[in-house]
């Protein structure tokens, strides 16, 4: 629509969406309003003839299957607001915790210290999709309501992750955030049902997903109902066998060119090595992703899952400080050469 275009003249360009077979679907920005045209079984040429609508400035087909996950409909950033927590807005919000809950103390004193190492938001395993049927599934609504304590003891929002339709309604009652995991990114009932939830859902990428598929997966979520919605890239399987996965950092600079949706980095799933968390940490946030979301354990080696991918207290404190720290005094002066 053109800028001054009223609301009565965008009334009218959505009633004529819908008469033509589309849903309507509004962006309101700071000067201009969108209105996007969503199906496929509408009359195409009745839009087309909308450009000459009082008010429209033009109408632009969108090529890319993914309509409105698309910066073409969005061409400002979206921000997601998890319980205060604002994803998407330019800085750089780190989401840690364990893998699983698996105690009251374990998980209090992982929250008082990702809290005081600067951590936003806190992730805790109530339901654990695993490879094995004999490996720790998680402590399920047990897990849930120690979640729920710790929001209220340290302030920290809680993300976990849902598995299934069935359990939806109990982790909406104790969660600020709901993630949907690798293996259930197609999982299209679920993600249907999320649609219609009011929380944010954190939507990790599949294994073997490309990202024209991890942004349909988006799709589905937008076009239910729930624009809160942000992405997760947590590795592609490869050729590769050191590393659990490979982490594709070029996709998360391409989500981010292709969507407004925020796009966090996951590099404890991402690569499978402590070791390798802080470097990859690094590059996610100098490419420009929203966040991490990274495992921390009081004690990995005795951690019931992912403790080989999970950082200890002090190992996390010192991975936000390198965050927080400018580029080296070496590395300024080869950017400044090579711009010479």
């Amino acid at each position: 629509m053109r800028e001054r275009a009223s609301d009565e003249q965008i009334q009218h360009i959505i009633d004529r969406v819908k008469e033509a077979g589309f849903q309507a679907h509004i962006t309101r920005g700071s000067e201009r309003t969108i209105v996007a045209a969503v199906g496929s079984g509408g009359r195409r040429h009745e839009l087309e003839a909308l450009a000459a609508a009082a008010g429209v400035e033009e109408v632009v087909p969108i090529a890319q299957p993914f309509k409105l996950v698309s910066r073409q409909v969005k061409p400002q950033r979206s921000v997601v607001d998890v319980a205060g927590v604002h994803i998407g807005d330019g800085s750089f919000v780190v989401i840690a915790g364990p893998c699983s809950v698996e105690s009251e103390e374990q998980l209090f004193s992982t929250a008082k210290a990702v809290k005081a190492a600067g951590a936003k938001l806190l992730r805790g395993g109530a339901y654990k999709p695993r490879t094995s049927p004999y490996e720790f599934q998680g402590l399920g609504v047990e897990a849930l309501k120690l979640l729920r304590q710790v929001r209220e003891k340290f302030g920290l929002p809680v993300v976990t992750e849902v598995m299934g339709t069935e359990d939806v309604e109990v982790i909406c009652e104790h969660a600020d955030m709901l993630q949907v995991g690798a293996r259930n990114m197609q999982n299209f009932n679920l993600l249907r049902r999320l649609a219609k939830v009011d929380k944010p859902i954190l939507l990790k990428r599949g294994p073997s997903a490309s990202v024209k598929e991890w942004l349909l997966a988006a799709e589905y979520l937008l076009a239910g109902g729930n624009p809160n919605v942000v992405l997760c890239e947590r590795g592609i399987k490869t050729f590769e066998t050191e590393t659990r996965n490979t982490l594709d950092l070029a996709s998360v600079a391409l989500a981010r060119e292709l969507s407004h949706l925020p796009v966090v980095a996951d590099p404890s799933h991402g690569t499978g090595r402590r070791s390798l968390i802080p470097p990859m940490s690094r590059a996610a946030a100098a490419l420009g992703a929203d966040g991490l979301i990274v495992e921390v354990h009081p004690c990995p080696e005795r951690a019931l899952s992912d403790g080989p991918q999970s950082l200890d207290f002090s190992a996390f404190e010192g991975l936000m400080r390198s965050l927080a720290e400018p580029l080296r005094p070496e590395m300024v002066k080869e950017v400044k050469m090579a711009t010479v």
